[in-house]
């Protein structure tokens, strides 16, 4: 264990399924854990069924603790926010007035912001100046992390020892956290892959096959690739289980929300009821996305293809056809397709 530490009580802000999952990995981990949600009947049901409503048929030990004011969490040695990247500004900035200097502050969100293209750790860096951001991500369904099933997962900070605290103080036999100095890369690997599932979604939906779906996963983890080299990520961290691993997970299992949507787009449906009430962190992503490759020259048509499906610019099999029908190159020359 390094000088950091000790981390014995974590505090998780959003009692959704991930948010559950990862709060009882917390608690097996060893640690106490204070669990936030909004609505007080998630709190209830808790201390009643010591089950989370978004995590049904898994039973929180109790070490696990519901509640519903955010200030409770002051106390915490870290705090783990899983609510998603579109709601993690307004989170942070109920939070700033009510944590202590120098709190980590881990981000379990994959995505960009709409509007200004920062990702997690710059915008818990800009509401929460004070704490030490950082990003947990990685191949991980909250169903499987609740039930105990092997995972394994990247935990980075800009600070190397902080992250390598905080991975072995949550980490246990079956929820395995490596520890990354390379916070950038994992977020580029846990927000592009959403959108790559989409992708991956939508091949399967139109009935193109398994073929289509595995050469849309590979080039488009070229574009991923190349985005992240373009902001400075570490090509190891692109290969890990953060980049490479999640990519694989999220493209190939209707698990994944965002494999899900683009599925029920590949079978004609429209984008609102694509969606079905779930989030799909992609669908929010995919045009910051889209946007910021093009405003650094980086080449990402099948990041630009889901986009456009999504906000009405272009049909779902015009767009897959298109994409398809790409000139052929030598492999490796920037060609997506």
């Amino acid at each position: 264990m390094s000088g950091e530490g000790p981390f014995d009580t974590i505090g998780t802000v959003g009692a959704g399924a991930y948010g559950a999952a990862l709060a009882l990995a917390a608690a097996r981990a060893g640690r106490r854990v204070l669990l936030w949600a909004r609505e007080a009947a998630a709190v209830d049901a808790i201390a009643r069924t010591r089950q989370a409503p978004r995590l049904p048929g898994i039973t929180l030990p109790d070490a696990v603790r519901g509640t519903v004011q955010l200030a409770d969490l002051a106390g915490c040695d870290a705090l783990l926010i899983t609510v998603p990247t579109q709601s993690l500004r307004a989170v942070c900035r109920a939070l700033a007035p009510l944590l202590p200097a120098s709190i980590p502050v881990i981000s379990a969100a994959k995505g960009i912001e709409r509007g200004t293209g920062l990702f997690t750790t710059q915008i818990i860096a800009q509401e929460l100046p004070a704490a030490r951001p950082a990003i947990l991500s990685g191949p991980s369904f909250a169903a499987d992390i609740g039930k105990g099933l092997p995972t394994a997962v990247t935990l980075a900070a800009a600070d190397a020892s902080l992250a390598q605290a905080l991975a072995e103080a949550l980490s246990s036999p079956a929820f395995r956290i490596y520890h990354s100095a390379d916070p950038r890369g994992v977020e580029i690997g846990g927000a592009a892959k959403n959108v790559l599932a989409i992708a991956a979604g939508i091949a399967i939906g139109l009935g193109y096959g398994e073929s289509a779906r595995a050469a849309l996963v590979a080039r488009g983890f070229a574009e991923l690739r190349r985005f992240g080299q373009a902001h400075g990520a570490q090509g190891e961290t692109l290969m890990g289980l953060s980049g490479l691993g999640d990519v694989v997970l999220s493209c190939a299992s209707p698990q994944s929300r965002n494999f899900a949507f683009g599925l029920a787009l590949g079978q004609g449906r429209s984008v609102t009821d694509a969606a079905g009430g779930a989030l799909a962190e992609g669908a929010f992503t995919a045009q910051i996305l889209a946007q910021m490759a093009q405003a650094g020259g980086v080449d990402m048509p099948i990041a630009d293809a889901v986009a456009g499906i999504i906000d009405g610019r272009i049909g779902v099999r015009e767009a897959v056809t298109g994409l398809l029908a790409r000139p052929l190159r030598a492999e490796g020359e920037g060609e997506t397709m």
